[in-house]
């Protein structure tokens, strides 16, 4: 196994081995203190624990980007008090299990996102930059993006990024791919109001039941947006999630809610707020997750060029169902591409892991492509 490979492995262990997904400061702590140790970049911490460095020049930035905060871990995946497991040499506190078997490492958090964000920060060091190469690492993307959303407000603001969430063997097996889209996602609520009654007398009421149900028959007539990004079809869905109302089996219900769950494509929407043409209903938005679309296809050409270079297979320019902080930096000017070690189906499972080839694929497809963008 090669020096960086070995390191490579050392660092997603630790950064896995950390909690992180009530509290993510300890995780932030090793990654700011790697940087300082490691690298002589410019390095800050701030006011929301995003960690965030700098180093290069040029009149424009290549971002390498991802979170250290992970979902609530299976309780298989927690060292439990009376264990102790050896990280990086050191026999540590009641964390997470990190284990490592066949050519992959297995805990929460390997495949979203520690593990690709081990590679960027190998990366970031060894990289001879184009230009400007930024780090950072946020908080808070599993609860809507709030460290990417607060970065944002603050100034962050690289012409371009590399987003480090899974684009590995969604075109063909054993190949690591280039995102080029994702789809964002727009929680909503339908409410319906009526006025209560014995249902006895069910004219005397009006039933929110039914208007809540004229409306959800108005989403089930909408089409799903559609967009094409750089010659690849995104396509989005709507569809109605839950449904809940009344009080009791002889009251006509003053009020029935319905959820909508709608994934959002580059440029367009479901035009849900047509509900609202019921009489007595309202559309609410409880959340918006926005798509991305990366609109210059000679830095999308650059990221597969490097993603070619570091693997027999060819790779292809793909889309992603789900949403990443590729949004947030894309809706504020940034363009971006999502490449990482994530395969489809391990985020967020008992048995998350990634393989360990992959990581070091990763690696070396983020420090290409810091050598090669931005362009002169």
């Amino acid at each position: 196994m090669s020096a960086n490979r070995t390191e490579l492995v050392a660092l997603t262990r630790r950064l896995v081995s950390i909690p992180s997904h009530e509290d993510e400061t300890a995780a932030g702590d090793a990654i700011e203190s790697w940087l300082r140790g490691e690298t002589d970049a410019a390095v800050t911490r701030d006011r929301s624990g995003n960690v965030l460095a700098r180093r290069g020049d040029g009149e424009a930035s290549l971002a390498l980007v991802g979170h250290h905060d992970v979902v609530a871990p299976d309780d298989s995946q927690l060292v439990t008090p009376e264990e102790s497991q050896v990280v990086d040499g050191t026999e540590t506190d009641p964390g997470y299990v990190v284990d490592e078997r066949d050519g992959r490492l297995y805990g929460r958090g390997t495949a979203d996102m520690k593990g690709s964000l081990a590679a960027a920060m190998v990366a970031f060091r060894d990289a001879d930059p184009a230009g400007e190469l930024v780090f950072a690492s946020f908080v808070g993307e599993e609860r809507g993006g709030v460290g990417a959303r607060a970065a944002i407000a603050d100034g962050f603001a690289p012409d371009y990024a590399v987003v480090g969430e899974g684009s590995t063997n969604y075109a063909g097996d054993d190949q690591t791919d280039v995102v080029i889209a994702h789809r964002g996602r727009r929680g909503s609520t339908i409410t319906a109001r009526g006025a209560a009654a014995h249902a006895s007398e069910p004219e005397s009421g009006e039933n929110a039941v039914y208007r809540a149900c004229d409306a959800v028959g108005v989403v089930r007539g909408l089409d799903a947006p559609e967009a094409t990004v750089l010659g690849e079809r995104v396509r989005g869905s709507v569809v109605v999630t839950e449904i809940a109302g009344g009080t009791a089996w002889n009251v006509i219900p003053e009020r029935c809610t319905a959820t909508v769950d709608e994934r959002t494509v580059p440029g367009e929407r479901a035009p849900l707020e047509r509900v609202e043409e019921v009489d007595g209903v309202e559309w609410t938005v409880d959340q918006d997750l926005p798509p991305m679309a990366c609109r210059d296809e000679a830095f999308a050409d650059a990221a597969l060029a490097a993603a070619d270079g570091a693997q027999s297979a060819t790779p292809d320019h793909v889309t992603k169902p789900h949403a990443t902080d590729a949004g947030w930096l894309a809706a504020a000017g940034t363009d971006c591409v999502v490449v990482g070690a994530s395969e489809p189906g391990e985020a967020h499972t008992a048995t998350e892991s990634v393989s360990i080839d992959v990581l070091r694929r990763c690696r070396r497809i983020y420090q290409d492509l810091a050598e090669r963008w931005p362009q002169e």
